[in-house]
């Protein structure tokens, strides 16, 4: 399968956005080539505004902006914008719940040889617990053209989580991204794994491992982490009674919290979290990091056995 970056996908998605409606506008934090705003700012530079290295200014003027009925798109690296700019994306966007979205890049360890104060590991479980935010999680680069559209049609606040590195092109062109139902990738007997982001490829590369071992396994891909598709979760927990999650991102607060407490709720089935175990990143090459911090098909592989 091809590889495409997240954020190389977001680049062209701004631009097509913007051919189709005049009112969306982009702000970014002096990183418009590597987050690919760059594009946006080529076709429409009147409608491209560069903040500077001044993250929380950006997201006031995000809001600003939105108040006058504009559609604004901000990026920046996601360790920027949801822990430097925490308090304006609380008071200025979630809570009069502006239609601003935040479209971070770089986000978890796959950043690399930045190293842990560019590695954003803790942002989902930042964004998801803001009353009125959704936020999206796309694997690919098609859910991603999804993701731009259904956040410009959100009239609220949303965070769009981005990647570094190129991931594999897991679904065609006819492919329907609908905000807050997860997709069911593969259906499985005897567990199913739950990911996002980048950790779905690596779930159906698990899956096809585990069936050459005569386990069945299913996976779910949750692109939209908030609002959760609880429906299903709880049916893959009934139709296979054991739930591994995949994040690059912590275990704490992100997929595998929303999981555990969804489950905890509605029907109780045994369950692991494959993820970073409460640690910062370090600098390396992604596949390195990837591997060193158990984010792989392997460590899936592991954690489904375990559990079974």
């Amino acid at each position: 399968m091809p590889k495409i970056a997240t954020r190389e996908a977001y680049g062209k998605a701004l631009v097509a956005l913007g051919e189709e409606n005049p009112d969306v506008v982009v702000l970014d934090a002096d990183l418009a080539k590597s987050t690919k705003t760059i594009e946006f700012k080529k076709r429409f530079p009147h409608r491209f505004f560069d903040l500077g290295v001044a993250e929380a200014n950006m997201i006031g003027t995000a809001a600003g902006l939105a108040t006058a009925g504009k559609i604004p798109f901000c990026s920046t690296f996601a360790v920027f914008a949801t822990g430097r700019c925490y308090d304006q994306i609380r008071q200025s966007v979630a809570y009069p719940g502006l239609p601003v979205t935040i479209a971070a890049s770089h986000a978890g360890i796959t950043v690399g040889e930045d190293g842990a104060s560019h590695q954003a590991v803790e942002d989902m479980a930042l964004m998801r617990v803001l009353p009125n935010m959704t936020v999206f999680v796309p694997a690919d680069a098609v859910e991603t053209a999804g993701a731009v559209r259904a956040a410009a049609e959100a009239g609220g606040p949303v965070y769009i989580r981005l990647g570094r590195s190129g991931v594999p092109v897991l679904h065609g062109d006819d492919f329907e991204f609908v905000p807050g139902r997860a997709v069911e990738m593969r259906r499985g007997l005897d567990a199913t794994i739950i990911a996002c982001g980048l950790m779905v490829a690596q779930a159906l590369e698990a899956v096809e491992q585990l069936a050459a071992e005569g386990i069945e396994v299913g996976v779910l891909n949750v692109h939209t982490l908030k609002p959760l598709d609880v429906q299903a979760i709880v049916d893959a927990a009934q139709r296979t009674g054991a739930i591994v999650t995949a994040e690059e991102h912590s275990i704490i607060g992100g997929l595998g919290s929303a999981v555990a407490e969804t489950l905890a709720e509605h029907y109780p089935v045994p369950m692991l979290r494959v993820g970073l175990r409460d640690v910062f990143g370090e600098s390396g090459r992604p596949d390195e990091l990837l591997q060193k911090y158990g984010l792989t098909a392997d460590a899936i592989v592991d954690a489904v056995q375990s559990l079974l």
